[in-house]
């Protein structure tokens, strides 16, 4: 399966997010058919941007949040740089503060993707 597809990304983190579960950037790669590399997870991310603008224009909740590091449970880099217009966090990327953004965002995916039929 390929990275780039957007759709087969998306449908992982649909039955994530119906299961209220969050996935590293390692376990979505292995359901890609893919073992985890950097080059792989930077192209991943590019993918997870592309989902995430997908729902917004839709008005779903954003997706993306639900890849994790294994190490902290909380999203890479890439994504608190790209997210921080719609939520204008100023924090550090880690701690607390963190982890209640992103426990407050995974939630509002698990609560929308439970209500609907599974993808």
């Amino acid at each position: 399966m390929s990275i780039s597809d957007t759709g087969q990304v998306r449908g992982h983190l649909l039955s994530a997010a119906a299961d209220s579960q969050a996935l590293t950037y390692s376990e979505l790669l292995e359901r890609l058919g893919h073992r985890f590399t950097r080059p792989k997870m930077r192209q991943l991310c590019a993918t997870l941007t592309a989902v995430d603008q997908a729902c917004e224009a839709t008005g779903e909740p954003e997706l993306a949040v639900l890849v994790v590091r294994q190490s902290d449970g909380l999203p890479g880099q890439g994504w608190w740089t790209g997210s921080w217009e719609r939520h204008r966090f100023t924090g550090d990327w880690t701690g607390p503060r963190a982890a209640a953004l992103v426990r407050r965002l995974q939630e509002q995916a698990f609560a929308y993707w439970q209500q609907r039929p599974r993808p």
